[in-house]
């Protein structure tokens, strides 16, 4: 099987198992648990040189490359990462972790409770932004790897990026924050609580134990991922994809799918229910909603991200509603009011919140300049 000559190629995930419990920001131990992982490219000798890339939502470790077999089942940042990529693997260690709670092979809920001999389902505690960065530190600390060049991350993984920072500043030098926010809108908030809504109150959700019953909330999966599908599109983007185009071409005066945008949502619902498990969808939904640096500074986000020592590249999208270009304007002012160095980029991109995601040259091209920098600091 070939590769481009800008593809990690083949790359294969493999578990680290912590046996100490970790303790919770809701006060809970819990443990032991297993993170999946994902690394490319080579740790230098003074263990330098190392990435950590935090993951959104729906992502998981598989960051770049492919699994043997399945070529089209790339990593999902690879037009980030890889050799002469904005983030080059031949200079770079690349860590990809999938989080705590997740789907993806790290313990979860529907992992099963060694104490019961069950999926942990609904028992599976509530974890934070906090709770994540914490086990990516021990995952540093399993590495041998004292301090990271840089941890990377867009949307729910700029937060984690952006903890980092204050949770452990003697640990990063640089952070990239993209398409992120201090904090969630009262607006992304309900968002996400309908999302929720939608997948507890699916007759086959039963409480979160729906792992003992044999079946899936398919119907709240779907209809979570549509209404959050739709939020990180942009108007200007839906419109020119889909406009008011007609499957036939004519209405047909029933409750079906009329509209070609109708089918598209629909299909992005019915994937995204045969992959994701409805119990993670609850938790990192939650997640987002608790992370708020300046909660216990009284909302002074200054004050909050005073204990930062780190360098930042700020990245956001001028047609993201979702994590709108002001919330990151407000880091940036934040941080520079502390005297931080900080480079930011607003991209003029039509594709709304998930054009993090997306190969633009210019957003590329500010990213690569960037770390380019940063591998002259480690001499990479």
């Amino acid at each position: 099987m070939s590769f481009p000559s800008s593809s990690v190629g083949l790359v294969k995930p493999f578990p680290v198992r912590f046996e100490t419990p970790l303790a919770l920001t809701c006060g809970q131990d819990f443990g032991p648990y297993e993170l999946m992982v994902e690394t490319y490219g080579e740790l230098n000798a003074d263990k330098s040189n190392a990435i950590l890339v935090c993951h959104a939502l729906n992502a998981s470790h598989h960051v770049a490359g492919f699994y043997e077999g399945t070529p089209a089942n790339m990593g999902w940042w690879d037009n980030m990462i890889g050799p002469g990529k904005p983030v080059d693997t031949q200079r770079f260690f690349v860590i990809g972790v999938n989080n705590l709670g997740s789907c993806f092979g790290s313990t979860g809920p529907r992992t099963v409770n060694p104490a019961t001999g069950q999926p942990y389902g609904a028992s599976f505690p509530v974890v934070t932004v906090e709770d994540w960065v914490n086990a990516q530190a021990r995952l540093a600390d399993y590495f041998g790897i004292e301090r990271f060049a840089a941890v990377m991350g867009g949307s729910l993984g700029g937060m984690q990026a952006l903890e980092w920072s204050l949770r452990y500043p003697k640990r990063v030098a640089n952070c990239a924050v993209i398409a992120s926010t201090p904090k969630l809108s009262a607006q992304n908030i309900a968002f996400n609580d309908v999302a929720r809504q939608a997948i507890v109150t699916d007759p086959d959700f039963h409480g979160g134990d729906y792992y003992s019953h044999g079946v899936v909330p398919r119907r709240g999966l779907r209809l979570a991922r549509m209404v959050g599908h739709i939020t990180y599109l942009s108007g200007d983007d839906m419109s020119e994809k889909f406009g008011r185009a007609l499957r036939t071409g004519e209405y047909k005066f029933d409750y079906g799918v009329d509209f070609e945008v109708e089918s598209y949502l629909r299909y992005q619902g019915d994937k995204f229910a045969d992959y994701f498990d409805a119990n993670t969808y609850l938790l990192i939904t939650k997640a987002l909603d608790y992370f708020d640096p300046a909660r216990h500074t009284q909302g002074n986000l200054t004050l909050a991200l005073k204990p930062v020592e780190a360098k930042f590249l700020m990245v956001s999208f001028s047609t993201d509603w979702r994590f709108a270009p002001e919330r990151t304007r407000e880091m940036v002012q934040a941080l520079l009011k502390n005297q931080r160095d900080v480079v930011y980029a607003e991209i003029d991109a039509p594709h709304g919140h998930d054009a993090f995601l997306l190969a633009d040259e210019r957003y590329h091209n500010v990213v690569r300049a960037y770390f380019e920098r940063v591998a002259a600091e480690v001499g990479a």
